[in-house]
């Protein structure tokens, strides 16, 4: 999805180190995103319009984090995200081929304020045509990606059971043995369990 890719520019070392980096700022970065997304590369953004793509990122950032604990948007954020979506109006046809229609958007607009539409586009489907309790926030502390949980049951805690969900099965494990070598060697001095 092209506004989960869009939060995953704000990368945190999920592994703990404490290293973070914003993608938007590293060269390269955007214009491999949006060939990935087959979206034109307007070129490199003046400082303007990276600041206009970081505050849309923490706008859509927000509103999930108050999604997640069952809250209301704030009404700040949602206009945020409308004041993206109206940078880039589009004309709306009905394309053929082989006799499987679809539904194609034309942007009146070029350059980054489009872009910005297509990514606040993006969530606003999903807020307006999916089930938004279903978004989460990775149960890893150090982690803070964004996904939307589409098991039957609605149980997934991380956003990657074998990276994530693995650091946390070890961290919980060694927790554990220090907890019982710890209460072992205290006043009875014997390890219980």
């Amino acid at each position: 999805m092209l506004w989960d890719d869009f939060l995953k520019s704000d990368y945190h070392d999920w592994r703990g180190s404490g290293h973070s980096e914003d993608f938007l700022d590293k060269p390269g970065w955007l214009e491999q995103w949006l060939a990935f997304h087959n979206l034109p590369y307007p070129g490199a953004p003046s400082a303007e319009e990276l600041d206009e793509l970081k505050r849309l990122r923490g706008h859509i950032l927000r509103i999930v984090q108050k999604l997640t604990v069952r809250d209301s948007a704030d009404p700040t954020n949602l206009e945020g995200l409308n004041r993206a979506l109206s940078g880039g109006p589009m004309i709306l046809r009905i394309a053929d081929s082989d006799s499987e229609y679809r539904l194609e958007s034309t942007p009146l607009q070029k350059g980054w304020p489009r872009i910005g539409a297509e990514v606040a586009a993006s969530f606003g489907r999903l807020l307006a045509e999916s089930d938004h309790s279903r978004l989460r926030i990775c149960d890893n502390p150090d982690c803070k990606v964004v996904y939307y949980d589409e098991t039957r049951n609605r149980s997934k805690r991380f956003c990657d059971d074998k990276a994530c969900g693995n650091l946390m099965k070890v961290r919980r494990f060694r927790a554990r043995q220090k907890a019982a070598k710890t209460g072992g060697s205290s006043i009875h001095g014997s390890s219980e369990t």
